[in-house]
């Protein structure tokens, strides 16, 4: 079995997870409502929510007749904390540059002229 952030990266790989996933932002839906918009069984849409609902993305909960899908958005934590990690470290160095280079004598100026020989 996978880590959890790979599961969730390979969940989210598929594009139309990733519509489900932001549709389920705005609020929970059924299977069929989240399937309403596209040109795939009901089954197909089931199968995307199994994906979701295996990497912790989603859950389903029973509400009389209705069986909503809820986004469980403090998976996302666990990408954010991932992604922030590594976008410091890219700032560190990208502020590291900045200050060779502010270093660096400025070569866009043109050299000065000694004479003119016309």
């Amino acid at each position: 079995m996978a880590d959890p952030l790979s599961r969730v990266f390979s969940a989210l790989a598929d594009p139309t997870r990733r519509d489900i996933v932001a549709r389920l932002a705005v609020g929970d839906a059924t299977v069929n409502e989240l399937a309403a918009p596209y040109d795939v069984t009901v089954q197909a849409v089931s199968k995307h929510l199994k994906v979701l609902e295996d990497a912790g993305l989603v859950s389903r909960s029973r509400e009389a007749q209705r069986r909503p899908v809820h986004l469980e958005a403090e998976v996302f934590d666990l990408m954010t904390t991932w992604i922030e990690r590594y976008r410091r470290r890219a700032e560190e160095r990208y502020r590291r540059l900045d200050d060779v280079l502010r270093s660096m004598p400025d070569v866009s100026a043109p050299p000065p002229q000694e004479g003119n020989p016309s």
